[in-house]
């Protein structure tokens, strides 16, 4: 019975119950313990002997019904159920089973119980918590007879009388615990040892608590001073949780001890100013500038780039902190307003930091780096893509070998309760369905609040895997310092105003144990609020010197004017192809796809480089170059379309290789992966990759074009504006496939109007390839130019096979990526109209009947729509001496595609005289249709439209 508690008390006493009920419903052994058990406890524990004596003598209500008795014959009435006293045997197991369920409530339930609100709001409780309770009710005498060795429990004590006090103080004191969901036996056994032994509930000494005090003062006296100093302006202040940036101090202290060299911080504006001066090191002055910037212009540079900046909250910094391990170094990721958006971002910035990419598989080591993600409690169960970044935790190719996530938790969002914002009891209860530990611990309690950070760290040291820390707190002001909480909120705004913050309570507490005097906190508050006047102070004496823009540091100039190389030779080209096709002996490659993979061999010689072929020659030719690629996407390692295949699958036991991550000459690394189903996070994991690894081609491909739409928020807010509000940029490519073929609005458009609209001051490219060898020289353009952008690449479906799309030796080891094509075939003198289309539909009016007929007709493709290739479309336009028409054909609608975002480019080039028009589907709120027969009709209207004069 002992070992069996020690494993899992809480299945030894559900078992008990069930025997109790009905003996014959437990397995044979556990019957078996129970029956003869009794005896073998009382030898180990005399003190039992006289548990069953008094559980005998008082009978305490627990009664057993005898089994059931056999069925009268049908004429007799049937027989009174009989009771029977229970056994001495089953008296003590219940005893025993009552004591376990106890301990198990109190694991389990104890969070209920635990005094977690600053505000001092009552706990709700749980009458399982009670042992008065319990059947038999648990007396203080009973308590006193049972033994704590048999109850699993790791608080000292000889008796549950000596335990349950403890317990009570563990999970239901200013700190509590929800770990009982979790499924891994090992993670709960060691969290419940941990916890109950208090291992990492550290004794701060009296110089720690002084520093503590010391910290807790600086958090607030820069809120208050700000406040002061800027009357009316937005801090979004941290008060009410100011226990949050010692928690960090402790967080990143820990991340060095375990050798880290890289803490990756991710959080909104609540308490964002205090962490970067407090936690960055970033200079009071810097910040005060920001606040100066708001009322004088003088007091802030203009970006010379262009840039149009962002609100002080908003911005990422970088800073180093000292730690008695080390140096390390300290990111906080810049943030928009969508308050999640960061998560993922945050998440990929790490996984770089954790990567060697001079390894050909890009070896990763989770100790280098570590991502700390500060959450909103209204932000953190509500907004989507929180669930989808906690659900990469534990994928091969997003892990980050375990997050620390910090919800900071003022118990309102702006101006909404709790109970209209979420449907669940905490805002953290999303983690438990993805097995994470949680800790909630009240912000007014600092020891308590550090002793989670320990708590938390040395989890994810031990099981690399996520852990989050519910920080309970208030928020002292409105939702900014401009907003009055009383409209709304009038009981919670008078109770948090007759709260004293939490320095002063630390402060009173400090001094009732002596560690300082009312003088020494005086004194601490007095040289806070000095350092910051005198810093405000020294700003003012350099308004109109020219200071530099922190924001804008180190960020990538728009052009570089070089010219990018992007041929490779052919004899580079043969003998990377033929590594490409190269498999392990013994490795079975699936005999239909062997066929078309020893096509790639010939194809060199005989034409014919499909996309997926010019696309793995590129990547191998980067490799061997020095250049890291990350490849990831839904379906992306076989292709959705199965046209890529860089991962095989062995045809007999499933082993799967990628011969391009075994390249010879490669210097880099290659990482190829299959995501989840999600756009948001995965989109932007890629984002803060590569933001990280600029030397990096990173890439993310939809299953199909419009799946885009589910990350809007990554595009707008991080990818499309990151260069001008921040000084961010990095070279990460879409691949969406694109393209009306008959199959529905859902899989034909991927919204390519949207990505030109939000096109501006080179911030973005964009391209449609038509040719293989386009969409070679594009990539291979992409990773090596120096002036680093994102790029969207519109790919194909059906081009992907296309014989006329496919390309030769010649075409990928010569020339380069050009962004308009010409119309080789058109007589230059004879041509009336120029049909200018991009992207798929140039074969639908290259292959159609009428072409042939149509020689006053010349198409051309716009192969880059932006930039927009000015100079390169005027001289198309140029070439044709006799032109009277311009068309822009698309498929898209007339308000989709790219006719509305470039129509004024293609008009100022024009020579006097020649007329713009506009062919393609009418204005319209779906993309295309829905059956293939209506699609058909109406491409081959818009085709007919574009060659008939």
């Amino acid at each position: 019975m002992h070992d069996v508690d020690g494993l899992n008390a809480g299945y030894a006493s559900a078992l008990l119950e069930q025997y109790l009920e009905n003996p014959d419903g437990v397995p044979d052994e556990w019957r078996a313990l129970f029956e003869s058990g009794a005896s073998e406890l009382v030898a180990t524990h005399p003190g039992l002997a006289r548990l069953v004596e008094l559980l005998q003598e008082e009978g305490n209500g627990h009664v057993a019904a005898a089994p059931p008795a056999p069925p009268e014959p049908a004429a007799a009435p049937a027989a009174p159920p009989v009771e029977a006293p229970a056994p001495p045997d089953q008296k003590l197991f219940a005893a025993v089973a009552a004591a376990m369920a106890l301990v198990t409530a109190h694991r389990t339930h104890g969070h209920l119980a635990a005094r977690l609100d600053p505000l001092g709001g009552e706990p709700v409780g749980d009458p399982a918590l009670d042992p008065e309770r319990r059947e038999p009710k648990l007396t203080p005498e009973l308590q006193r007879l049972i033994p704590a060795d048999i109850l699993g429990v790791h608080v000292p004590g000889e008796t549950l009388a000596d335990v349950l006090p403890q317990l009570r103080q563990v999970y239901c004191g200013t700190s509590a615990y929800e770990i009982e969901h979790i499924s891994d036996h090992e993670q709960r056994v060691w969290l419940r040892t941990v916890i109950e032994s208090r291992r990492y509930h550290h004794t701060l000494d009296a110089n720690d608590k002084r520093r503590l005090l010391e910290r807790l003062t600086e958090v607030e006296g820069f809120e208050r001073y700000l406040r002061r100093a800027f009357l009316g302006q937005k801090q979004f202040s941290v008060e009410g949780l100011d226990v949050m940036v010692p928690m960090l101090d402790e967080a990143i202290a820990l991340a060095a001890e375990e050798g880290g060299h890289e803490v990756v911080l991710g959080m909104a504006h609540r308490g964002r100013l205090n962490v970067l001066a407090h936690v960055l090191g970033r200079p009071y002055e810097t910040i005060l500038r920001e606040f100066e910037g708001e009322r004088t212009l003088e007091a802030v540079v203009a970006d010379p780039e262009g840039g149009t900046g962002d609100v002080k909250y908003h911005l990422g910094a970088e800073g180093t902190r000292k730690t008695a391990a080390g140096e390390i170094t300290v990111t906080l990721a810049s943030n928009p307003s969508h308050l999640e958006a960061v998560d993922p971002v945050v998440e990929g910035r790490t996984r770089a930091e954790q990567t060697d990419r001079s390894t050909r598989t890009g070896y990763v080591d989770a100790s280098v780096a570590m991502a700390v993600q500060i959450h909103g409690d209204a932000a953190f169960p509500a907004q989507g893509v929180v669930a989808e970044t906690l659900n990469l935790a534990d994928l091969n190719g997003y892990s980050t070998g375990g997050s620390l996530h910090l919800i900071a938790n003022n118990q309102i969002g702006f101006t909404t309760e709790p109970a209209d914002a979420r449907s669940t009891r905490y805002s953290s209860d999303l983690a438990k369905g993805f097995d994470l530990p949680i800790i909630h611990v009240n912000a007014d309690d600092p020891e308590a609040a550090l002793s989670a950070v320990r708590l938390a760290m040395a989890f994810r040291r031990r099981f690399c895997t996520d852990v989050v820390i519910d920080l309970v707190g208030y928020r002292r002001h409105g939702h900014n310092e401009q907003d009055e909480a009383a409209y709304t909120q009038p009981l919670m705004a008078a109770r948090i105003e007759r709260q004293p913050g939490v320095r002063e309570q630390y402060a009173q507490v400090l001094q009732e144990e002596g560690v300082v005097s009312e003088e020494d906190v005086d004194a601490m508050s007095a040289r806070v609020d000095t350092t910051l006047k005198e810093a405000h102070e020294r700003l003012k004496t350099t308004f109109g010197q020219g200071v530099p823009a922190v924001a804008y540091e180190g960020r990538i100039p728009a052009s570089t004017g070089t010219e990018v190389v992007t041929a490779v030779p052919a004899e580079r080209l043969r003998a990377l192809n033929d590594e490409l096709l190269n498999v392990p002996d013994g490795f079975t490659v699936n005999p239909k796809l062997a066929k078309q993979l020893e096509r790639r061999r010939l194809s060199l010689d005989e034409g014919g480089i499909d996309w997926g072929q010019a696309e793995e020659l590129a990547f191998a030719s980067l490799l061997v170059e020095g250049i890291p690629l990350r490849l990831t996407g839904q379906d992306t390692e076989r292709g959705t379309f199965s046209h890529r295949h860089l991962v095989l699958h062995d045809a007999q036991n499933g082993q799967a290789y990628a011969p391009i991550q075994g390249l010879e000459e490669a210097t880099a690394s290659f990482e190829i992966h299959n995501s989840p189903l999600s756009e948001e996070a995965c989109l932007g994991f890629e984002y803060g990759y590569s933001v990280a690894a600029p030397e990096a081609l990173v890439a993310w491909e939809a299953q199909f074009g419009d799946f885009v739409n589910g990350a809007e928020v990554a595009i707008d807010q991080f990818i499309v504006s990151g260069l001008s509000k921040w000084g961010q940029t990095s070279r990460l490519t879409l691949l969406l496939p694109h393209g009306f073929e008959g199959i529905g609005p859902e899989h034909s458009s991927a919204r390519l109007e949207r990505f030109l609209q939000l096109a501006a001051q080179e911030n973005i490219r964009i391209a449609n390839c038509t040719t293989a060898a386009q969409y070679f020289h594009l990539m291979r353009r992409q990773a090596l130019d120096p002036s680093a952008r994102p790029l969207v690449v519109m790919t194909p479906k059906g081009l992907l096979r296309l014989k006329q799309a496919a390309s030769t030796l010649a075409d990928l080891a010569g020339g380069a990526f050009r962004p308009v094509l010409g119309d080789a075939g058109a007589d230059a003198s004879a041509v009336r109209r120029l049909v200018l289309c991009s992207g798929k539909l140039y074969y639908d009016l290259a292959g159609h009947e009428l072409r042939k007929q149509a020689q006053a007709v010349a198409v051309g493709r716009l192969e880059q729509l932006y930039p927009f290739p000015v100079d390169a479309y005027a001289e198309l336009v140029r070439s044709f001496t006799e032109l009277e028409e311009v068309v822009w054909a698309q498929e898209e609608p007339q308000n989709m595609g790219a006719w509305r975002a470039i129509r004024h480019r293609l008009e100022e080039s024009l020579p006097n005289g020649v007329r713009l028009r506009f062919v393609g589907r009418p204005w319209r709120a779906s993309p295309s249709e829905g059956y293939p027969t209506a699609h058909l009709k109406e491409q081959d209207r818009i085709v007919r439209e574009a060659l008939t004069l």
